[in-house]
């Protein structure tokens, strides 16, 4: 069933962004015992609302089905872990939260950034889905009530006491299949002089970037600065201001109130990236529809290298199992013929299979015993991070391959 109206502004769908066939879900990572089990595939066919221009996928799984026990802990992240510290330092200087403040944080994952503020001192409250990431975070005194959040739960917390003077929502915003009632949530639960930021990979780098492989079921939806502020002036809230972050290869993010709130006047920031976005053609359909054939010819390089590398009898393997790694695995049929074994520092994921491709995790210590001439980095984004770390494969002769935004070798 095709997906038929905007999840925004509530328009005909029916201009097609990107198609990468078919696909499992990205975080189902495969057990031994489930290997000759039948994995579901669903379409990662995506969508831009000719009306409103928010860029979606069709809902195929329950957020319940994807987020209830899930595999991704953030804390495994030292790069995300410093992000957080920094983040927590400045809103609380910028905005001067104390003692008396409320902090609440959708999908709060293992208390990664909520610790932050407990250690200032400052009363948290995290709202996290999945039970088994949220007894973590509680196993480290972070106050966390497991829920998925929209305008009933933020009902059920303004009533006990936690109208939030911040709202944050690092990499949640994307997640969400019912967008209006999350976001009337936000509204709820904010006080009158609240602030709400929210992070989520910029639709413009995405792009730019070619960044195809961040698409995948978890990520509802695709956000220019353009299509988000029209989201949340639907529910009589304001993007104040906006900043650009390296993250995830290029993520926004805005700091949002409520539109009667004349205390935060709109910043120079957000009124340049909005025009910067119209210049570039965010503003117009046509700039949606020349994306396909970019990420068709990136196809086409990373197999020729793989294919490549093999007929010379070299061996490549893969470092972590990200989310975007499968998608990009998926859809362009790569398995264990042409990249032998992928590592990953999570024991989460460590002896399990990728879905769809079935390579196999190991612990990053293998790439030291096997010395593959190729590593190939899946989660690009923190390629520095992963090279530092990985630095011996030099010893050897090994090179890093990095796959987006187009194939690159670093000796």
């Amino acid at each position: 069933m095709k997906l038929s109206t905007c999840r925004s502004c509530g328009a005909g769908l029916e201009r097609t962004f990107i198609d990468l066939g078919m696909s499992p879900l990205a975080n189902s990572y495969i057990k031994p015992e489930q290997t000759n089990r039948m994995e579901p595939f669903y379409p990662l066919h995506v969508y831009v609302c000719e009306k409103c221009l928010l860029v979606q996928l069709e809902q195929f799984s329950t957020p319940q089905d994807i987020f209830s026990d899930y595999a991704y802990f953030s804390s495994f992240s030292d790069s995300w872990l410093a992000h957080a510290r920094a983040y927590v330092d400045m809103i609380v200087d910028r905005f001067r939260f104390n003692q008396h403040s409320r902090v609440v944080e959708i999908a709060s994952n293992d208390g990664y950034l909520l610790k932050n503020f407990v250690a200032r001192g400052i009363p948290v409250l995290g709202v996290e889905p999945a039970a088994n990431v949220a007894e973590v975070a509680m196993g480290k005194g972070i106050n966390t009530k497991v829920a998925f959040f929209g305008e009933k739960t933020a009902r059920g917390l303004t009533d006990d006491g936690w109208g939030a003077d911040l709202i944050v929502g690092n990499n949640v915003l994307a997640h969400v299949p019912d967008l209006n009632d999350f976001v009337r949530g936000l509204k709820v639960l904010l006080k009158p002089t609240g602030l709400i930021t929210m992070e989520f990979p910029h639709l413009l780098q995405l792009v730019e970037q070619n960044q195809f492989d961040t698409i995948y079921h978890e990520h509802f939806s695709y956000f220019s600065f353009i299509a988000v502020e029209r989201v949340f002036a639907r529910h009589e809230m304001k993007l104040f201001d906006v900043e650009e972050l390296s993250t995830h290869g290029g993520s926004l993010r805005i700091y949002a109130c409520h539109e009667s709130d004349t205390s935060k006047p709109v910043e120079p920031r957000a009124k340049e990236l909005k025009s910067r976005e119209e210049a570039i053609g965010f503003g117009h359909l046509s700039h949606y529809l020349s994306f396909g054939p970019r990420v068709e010819a990136t196809k086409r390089k990373l197999l020729a290298f793989l294919i490549a590398a093999k007929q010379e009898g070299k061996r490549v393997v893969g470092y972590g199992a990200p989310a975007k790694g499968n998608t990009l695995l998926n859809y362009c049929g790569i398995r264990t013929d042409l990249v032998d074994y992928t590592v990953d520092r999570s024991p989460h994921k460590q002896g399990h299979f990728l879905p769809g491709v079935h390579i196999p995790i190991y612990e990053p210590e293998r790439v030291r015993a096997t010395q593959p001439d190729y590593l190939l980095i899946l989660p690009w984004n923190i390629r520095e991070e992963v090279m530092q770390q990985m630095s011996y494969i030099r010893e050897w002769g090994g090179k890093f391959v990095v796959p987006i935004p187009e194939v690159r070798v670093y000796p």
